[in-house]
């Protein structure tokens, strides 16, 4: 069963901050050098050696500001509301978990999420099944990690994605195969740790 992030499990977990800073991460894992937790650059970069030859992750967002969030919310609840027009907004709010996570539980929020992908070294990249941030409607569920609609190298692309990261300590969000996290709520419902190691994150981006 897929937990989602509005499941009030993902809101009861504590948050025991643990006061790790947000760092940049290298030139290596792509061109945005996203903003994320300097444990989750450690895990990433162990990741990232664990690679084959000839493939790289590139990430491409990590922490995300509380107003961003918000507008992501609010921009897919309205195709949602469009797509969905009978339904009411304990289904709506439902519906847009499966995409993005409403604020208070937000991964990327805490800085503990990252959305990635695996590319060539010259930063083509592999066929994962869909686009980064293609949503359930665009795809028709092939964004989610164990979709079966997909091809047979998008699914070995995902294997080895789940297998580096996972092999890293992060979990992933399974309506998402890009999205994987470290230290928030999601991370730790998922891995039976008694608390989350972020919240959400208040201190300047660095640059």
């Amino acid at each position: 069963m897929t937990i989602l992030l509005c499941d009030p499990r993902v809101a009861a977990v504590p948050v025991r901050e643990e006061g790790v800073p947000l760092v940049r991460l290298a030139a290596a894992f792509g061109p945005a050098r996203a903003p994320v937790r300097a444990d989750l650059a450690d895990r990433l970069r162990f990741a990232q050696q664990a690679l084959p030859i000839g493939v790289r992750l590139r990430v491409i967002e990590g922490h995300r500001s509380v107003a961003d969030q918000e507008s992501i919310i609010a921009r897919y609840r309205a195709e949602l509301r469009i797509a969905h027009p009978h339904a009411g907004d304990a289904e709506l709010h439902e519906l847009t978990s499966r995409f993005v996570s409403p604020v208070d539980v937000a991964p990327h929020v805490a800085g503990a999420a990252v959305d990635l992908t695996l590319t060539t070294p010259d930063g083509d990249e592999l066929d994962m099944g869909t686009a980064v941030d293609a949503t359930p409607e665009q795809s028709d569920g092939a964004c989610y990690f164990a979709a079966g609609n997909i091809s047979v190298a998008a699914r070995e692309n995902r294997t080895l994605l789940a297998r580096v990261l996972g092999s890293a300590g992060l979990v992933n969000y399974p309506t998402e195969w890009w999205h994987w996290s470290y230290g928030d709520r999601y991370w730790a419902l998922m891995t039976g740790a008694p608390a989350a190691l972020f919240g959400p994150v208040t201190e300047a981006i660095p640059r």
